[in-house]
């Protein structure tokens, strides 16, 4: 079959494969690809199922990377050609230039969350910051339009990893009604010249179309960092943050409507152009999830697993700064310790609160490193206000 359409007949067999066994995700990642080629619009709601059912965020990026590739080789112009030895940017298409404002096709995704920030547990703080100085003024429309505000935003949410930046970005979208578009640096770079700004415009456009909508820029330091003078690669660096500012300024469409949401772990080699008022202005740090947040994460992951008397409360208070990452790295170990138990002892054999105490006290929590990395910056660098909450939670957790 290698080389070929994937017969309709096996497709639909391993259709109804997923829809018994909804919960293996390597049969549902397995169905994703298969359907990449012969048919992308399905795979990308096979994908937002994979993703929603807790599929490796690292796969995630890397099908969703595909599934862009599919849909631009469906739609796009011919592949470009090469003279000397020199690459030769593909032809420009109007047709494909105006797609997602005159009724053709869509490249990106916009898909409809249904997650809010209720059905974020815990990180009252955060969600208090982003409901005072983002949310509150998008929830009245009508109070903003007699000061003469446009309906849209920008915010930079900013903290150590696997603390649920995207999750949050979601809950926002939910929170607003709006559509939720989600990107990656692999979603947008090309060996080709002018693709990538392409691929920039062709976001907001559908965006636009979209409107009310969400475009979330996960890893955005990757994309939006500082134009250093040097070689090729940080020409191409410039000529990226150049379309990126001209579609925030609205240059070429007004961005009514369009929400612009970015992720970091490193705010400050974001280039300072892109946070000048008017652009990415708001910051809310997203931080290790606190107590309240670490219960309930624990137990969602091991609910409808074999357990004896979980006291949730207690795992909650002895992993203090793991990422929700770190939380399910330790259920996971966790269970595949009671699955191997099981195995030798013929029987079921549940987890209990004992066995996470021990996984835990084995576990560094992944934000330590990113503490320690963000101290010197504290100390020397320029801030702008960006670190205000981070200086505080330090302050109220004795850090240095």
């Amino acid at each position: 079959m290698s080389g070929a359409e994937p017969d309709g007949d096996f497709v639909e067999v391993i259709a109804r494969e997923v829809a018994a066994d909804p919960g293996n995700l390597a049969l549902r990642e397995d169905f994703v690809t298969l359907l990449l080629e012969a048919d992308p619009g399905r795979a990308a709601t096979e994908l937002d199922a994979f993703e929603a059912r807790g599929g490796d965020p690292a796969r995630v990026r890397l099908l969703r990377a595909r599934l862009m590739a599919a849909r631009l080789r469906a739609s796009g112009p011919p592949p470009p050609v090469e003279t000397s030895g020199h690459p030769v940017p593909a032809p420009a298409d109007a047709d494909r230039e105006d797609t997602g404002t005159d009724g053709s096709t869509a490249l990106w995704d916009a898909e409809r969350p249904a997650v809010t920030l209720a059905d974020v547990a815990g990180l009252a703080e955060v969600k208090q910051h982003l409901e005072t100085t983002f949310l509150a003024p998008l929830r009245a429309p009508e109070i903003a339009a007699a000061f003469g505000q446009r309906p849209g935003g920008s915010l930079l949410t900013y903290g150590p990893p696997g603390c649920g930046k995207t999750f949050i970005a979601k809950a926002i979208a939910g929170d607003l009604g709006a559509s939720f578009i989600h990107v990656t640096l692999a979603d947008l770079l090309s060996k080709w010249i002018g693709e990538s700004e392409k691929a920039i415009q062709s976001v907001f456009r559908d965006a636009r179309a979209a409107a009310p909508c969400v475009i979330f820029f996960d890893e955005f330091d990757a994309l939006g960092g500082r134009r250093t003078s040097g070689g090729g690669g940080s020409q191409s660096m410039r000529m990226l943050v150049t379309q990126l500012l001209e579609e925030l300024d609205g240059v070429a469409s007004a961005n009514d409507g369009v929400y612009f949401l970015a992720a970091t772990n490193r705010p400050w080699d974001i280039d300072p152009a892109l946070r000048r008022p008017g652009r990415i202005d708001k910051t809310v740090l997203v931080l290790p999830p606190d107590a309240v947040a670490r219960a309930a994460i624990v137990q969602r992951a091991l609910e409808g697993k074999p357990t004896d008397d979980l006291d949730v409360v207690a795992v909650a208070a002895a992993t203090e700064g793991f990422s929700g990452a770190d939380l399910t790295h330790l259920t996971t170990t966790v269970l595949q310790q009671a699955v191997a138990e099981s195995m030798r002892s013929g029987a079921l054999v549940p987890v209990t609160t004992g066995a996470l105490l021990a996984a835990a006290a084995s576990i560094v929590p992944s934000t330590t490193s990113w503490f320690d990395q963000v101290a010197p910056v504290l100390e020397y660098g320029v801030d702008d206000g960006t670190f205000d909450q981070l200086r505080a939670y330090r302050v109220k957790r004795g850090m240095r």
